[in-house]
């Protein structure tokens, strides 16, 4: 327990960074550029904490909590996903609940942050992330929730076990489930062609635009948080991919070899897709939910004899 607990806290602590690393560099790649190092997105986290923050007199104490907040709410949340071990630190019925309002949590303290500070431009891009977040929801729900009804076992233990209760519609879930996790990566992540963490033009921002009253600790820890949330859903792909059963060694090196691919994937995508105009955005979160629906009919027929 108390080496899986500390295994956990080395990864939630380096391998956000080190996605972020691994995006930037391959996008790099494909640009023709050497790129900054790996660890760049650490160098400039550390950097961040180092500095002061200067915090608008038109804010009250939500501002000032929401990121520690923010931070807090991904730790907890963890602490349901398996992470490089295969085992997570808390393992029960309805963990699937608490962990997506727990990151619901820390969303909408964000929301109303952004909204705290009085700019229209923080609060336009509050409205857009919660509308987002209000399409991406019942889909990450109905893919992980029937998956786990196709097993009645309703911790993400049951992630690695479509094969074995889905039979030859196993492969076709599982799939599907990938790509629908993914999708919510690339939305939940601020990710191209949804939202671009580059970008400066306010009328196109959505999570960056939120935070431009932050600065210092404050913005590293958003930051931080950002990559967490991208880490755990890549964690459960990862965790669907893996079979049981490996040593814990292994496991943890195929762990880390899915969230590297994962990673360049990303980059790749970023590096070959324009963001697309914000009226079509809701038309991409849909396939989401499309194909969601995809594993729900899948999972009903191999239930029902369908």
């Amino acid at each position: 327990m108390i080496l899986r607990l500390i295994a956990d806290i080395i990864i939630l602590l380096f391998a956000p960074f080190f996605m972020a690393g691994v995006i930037k560099k391959t996008k790099a790649f494909w640009s023709g550029r050497k790129g900054p190092s790996v660890l760049q997105p650490l160098y400039d986290f550390v950097k961040l904490l180092k500095k002061d923050f200067v915090i608008s007199q038109t804010t009250s104490g939500v501002f000032k909590i929401a990121p520690i907040v923010m931070i807090v709410s991904v730790f907890f949340a963890s602490m349901f996903i398996p992470l490089a071990t295969g085992e997570s630190l808390v393992n029960i019925s309805g963990g699937l609940i608490i962990f997506a309002y727990t990151l619901s949590l820390g969303k909408f303290f964000a929301l109303i942050s952004a909204m705290d500070t009085g700019s229209s431009f923080e609060g336009m891009g509050a409205s857009r992330e919660a509308c987002f977040t209000s399409i991406v929801e019942p889909a990450f729900f109905i893919t992980i929730g029937s998956i786990m009804a196709l097993s009645g076992n309703y911790t993400f233990e049951s992630l690695r076990q479509i094969f074995i209760n889905a039979g030859h519609y196993g492969i076709l879930i599982e799939i599907f489930a990938v790509v629908v996790l993914f999708l919510m990566i690339l939305i939940e992540g601020s990710r191209v062609p949804v939202d671009d963490p580059a970008t400066h033009l306010e009328l196109t921002m959505i999570h960056e635009v939120m935070i431009l009253d932050n600065s210092g600790s404050d913005l590293a820890l958003y930051t931080w948080a950002n990559g967490i949330k991208m880490l755990l859903i890549s964690s459960l792909i990862a965790f669907m991919i893996i079979p049981g059963g490996l040593n814990e060694w292994v496991n943890v090196l195929a762990y880390l070899g899915i969230i590297s691919l994962i990673s360049v994937i990303i980059g790749t995508v970023e590096s070959g897709m324009a963001r697309i105009r914000m009226s079509h955005v809701f038309e991409f979160i849909f396939i989401m939910s499309s194909l969601a629906l995809v594993v729900f009919a899948l999972v009903t027929a191999k239930m029902f004899g369908g």
